[in-house]
C-alpha cells in the first residue's frame, strides 16, 4: 500500500472516531431545550467527520498507478533531509509556545512576538517592517475580537493589572 493510502486509512480512523463522538456522545449530552434547535453544537463536527470519511474513501478506492516516480515538484519521503525541516519544526514549536504564552503575557505581546519570531525563522530579516506590521496586526485582531465580537482577551501581561 502506498504512503497516501496509509495516510488516508489513518485519517479515516480519526474521522470515524470523531464522527462517533459528534453523532452519539455530543448529542447525548445536550439539554432538552437545545434538542429542538435546528442547528446543534455538534452540527459542524458532523459535517467535518462526514466530509473526512468521504475524502478518505475516495483516496482509498481510487486506483493508483504502480509505476509512479515522484517528480521534482512532488514531496519524496525518501529525501526528507533535503527539505526545510528545521523551519517547519521550529514553526510548530513557536505555535505551541504561543499557545502557552497567551495567558501569562497577554495577547498583544505574545502575538507580536510570535509574528516577529516566525517571520525571522522563515527568512525575513527586515525588522523595521516586521515589528510595525506585527503590532498593527495584533492590535487589529485584538480590537475585532475584544470590541466587535465581545470576547475577552487579556491584552497585556498579568503583572500590569489587566484583570483575570
Amino acid at each position: 500500500m502506498t504512503l497516501n493510502r496509509w495516510i488516508a486509512a489513518i485519517f479515516l480512523l480519526i474521522c470515524l472516531i470523531y464522527g462517533y463522538t459528534s453523532y452519539f456522545v455530543m448529542d447525548a449530552l445536550l439539554p432538552p431545550f437545545m434538542k429542538q434547535s435546528p442547528i446543534w453544537p455538534s452540527s459542524f463536527p458532523k459535517v467535518l467527520a462526514t466530509l473526512g470519511i468521504l475524502l478518505s474513501f475516495i483516496i482509498l478506492l481510487t486506483p493508483s498507478s504502480k509505476d509512479f516516480e515522484p517528480g521534482a515538484d512532488d514531496i519524496n519521503y525518501r529525501r526528507l533531509g533535503d527539505y526545510h525541516l528545521f523551519q517547519a519544526l521550529g514553526l510548530l514549536g513557536l505555535m505551541v509556545l504561543y499557545a502557552f504564552c497567551l495567558r501569562p503575557i497577554g495577547f498583544l505581546v505574545s502575538t507580536v512576538g510570535f509574528l516577529v519570531l516566525s517571520g525571522y525563522l522563515l527568512g525575513e530579516r527586515k525588522l523595521h517592517l516586521m515589528i510595525p506590521i506585527a503590532l498593527i496586526t495584533a492590535v487589529g485582531v485584538w480590537y475585532l475580537v475584544q470590541q466587535v465580537l465581545g470576547i475577552y482577551l487579556r491584552p497585556l501581561p498579568w503583572f500590569l493589572g489587566q484583570g483575570g
